[in-house]
């Protein structure tokens, strides 16, 4: 564990109201007072108290390179648990750099990525789950992710996988405790009651592991193509979703020949939509390259809008859509209501069960019930961070499923009558899984490989 002095820009490198410029370390009372000089009355730094606010001066020597307020922060009530200074200055990059240097020239060495964070976790302000929810809070992308983040940041994770760790290590101790002393402690009928235990902790895993679908989707978004015959309206509805002309909308059939990506937010969930060409049967070499990629994005969507021209009878090319979207979680919309319906909804209903929503693009009608059917599509309504766990990062799903692996094999050695040390064994796997997660069994190369990802001043 280092303990020397570091220092960066935590604020953005463009020009902006405020830089802010973070020192942690054993040094920075020491640094402070060489390069801070207050306004009016002459004092150190290093003599106030912690937990307030100075204003006053950066020098570099006689020079003065910026007028400043200076928060101090004692250890270990700071983000590291270390002293911490944290200079707040006009937000010009040259100034922010300048002050680096600055305060690099008396003594501090510029942090590495994530350095900041590293040392709160080191020093046990945090666990490793609630460090990698910093930057999936910085990163966060929509009101979900952000929430999702937050609850982990206050340790919704790092509390859900310490009961189940705790109940683990509570058998393995009887276990071992049984084996080096028969004579006072009896494991008779012992594998019946840790059955029982271990039913319920196998449980848990694979609800929280279940839960990974919506944290992924919390996190990243959900991949949603949108599909349909030519002209049947598609870009049109992405122009409306995105609320801008982004796609080329003409009255000629097969003029998306091409992927055309965006991301939108609604109701704090985002859609990463891909407009794709028209499905049919074509002649065209072009044409017929798009269509193509339409059917493989399909194939790996986490959902289907498929655009239906009510306006026409539904022919072999809907056909073909439809059996795309039978395996998958599709919406159907029947655009163009604003003209004479061929295609009724009943139609579409009784050839595939999903929801149709009519609507208009043109006329902007219907968005609102589509909005709130992908709500519920893929969050059953509201969404509670109080008391529920959502699993956004893919490190923990992998050593949550190594865990469930471990306890499946205790419900083997347990129906198979196995002698109880091979219980202990698997019991003490799952529970090393589980510890990585709160980095209470990781290797120095993963915790650096983790927070190399972040920013610098972080």
């Amino acid at each position: 564990m280092k303990t020397d002095t570091i220092a960066a820009i935590s604020t953005a490198m463009t020009a902006s109201g405020i830089g802010i410029v973070r020192m942690s370390g054993s040094e920075v009372f020491t640094i402070i007072d060489r390069v801070y000089q207050s306004k009016g009355k002459k004092k150190k730094l290093s003599q106030v108290p912690t937990h307030t606010i100075h204003y006053g001066y950066i020098m570099d020597g006689d020079e003065m390179i910026d007028e400043v307020l200076v928060m101090v922060m004692r250890a270990p009530r700071s983000f590291t648990s270390e002293d911490t200074i944290e200079i707040n200055c006009h937000g010009g990059v040259y100034a922010m750099k300048r002050i680096l240097e600055t305060v690099i020239k008396n003594g501090a060495r510029p942090a590495e990525p994530g350095e900041f964070t590293k040392r709160a976790f080191l020093n046990g302000r945090m666990d490793l789950s609630q460090a990698e929810a910093v930057i999936d809070v910085i990163n966060a992308k929509n009101e979900y992710a952000l929430k999702s983040s937050v609850s982990q940041l206050r340790g919704s994770v790092m509390q859900a996988i310490k009961e189940i760790r705790e109940q683990i290590i509570y058998h393995i101790a009887f276990i071992e405790s049984a084996l080096d002393d028969p004579e006072h402690i009896s494991l008779e009928g012992y594998g019946g009651e840790l059955q029982q235990v271990n039913n319920k902790l196998i449980g848990k895993l694979e609800k929280l592991i279940a839960s990974s679908e919506d944290g992924k989707m919390m996190k990243e978004g959900i991949r949603t193509v949108i599909v349909g015959k030519p002209n049947a309206g598609k870009s049109s509805l992405l122009n409306v979703l995105v609320g801008e002309d982004r796609a080329i909308v003409t009255d000629i059939a097969g003029t998306t020949r091409d992927i055309l990506e965006e991301t939108i937010q609604i109701h704090g969930i985002s859609l990463n939509i891909i407009d794709t060409a028209g499905i049919r049967s074509t002649e065209d070499v072009v044409e017929k390259i798009g269509v193509s990629r339409a059917k493989d994005y399909a194939k790996d969507a986490d959902l289907i809008i498929y655009v239906v021209d009510s306006s026409t009878e539904l022919d072999e090319n809907d056909s073909e859509i439809i059996e795309m979207l039978r395996s998958k979680k599709a919406i159907i919309l029947l655009n163009k209501t604003d003209l004479q319906m061929i295609t009724s909804e009943e139609m579409l209903k009784e050839r595939i069960d999903k929801p149709v929503i009519p609507v208009s693009a043109k006329e902007n009608k219907g968005i609102d019930l589509l909005e709130l059917t992908l709500k519920e599509m893929f969050f059953h309504g509201e969404i509670s961070f109080n008391d529920e766990v959502y699993i956004t990062n893919i490190r923990h799903k992998t050593a949550l499923a190594d865990a469930l692996s471990s306890l499946r094999q205790v419900r083997e050695s347990i129906e198979m009558g196995m002698p109880e040390d091979f219980y202990s064994i698997d019991l003490m796997s799952a529970y090393e899984e589980l510890g990585g997660i709160i980095g209470e069994s990781v290797g120095e190369d993963l915790v650096n490989e983790i927070f190399s990802k972040f920013c610098m001043g972080k």
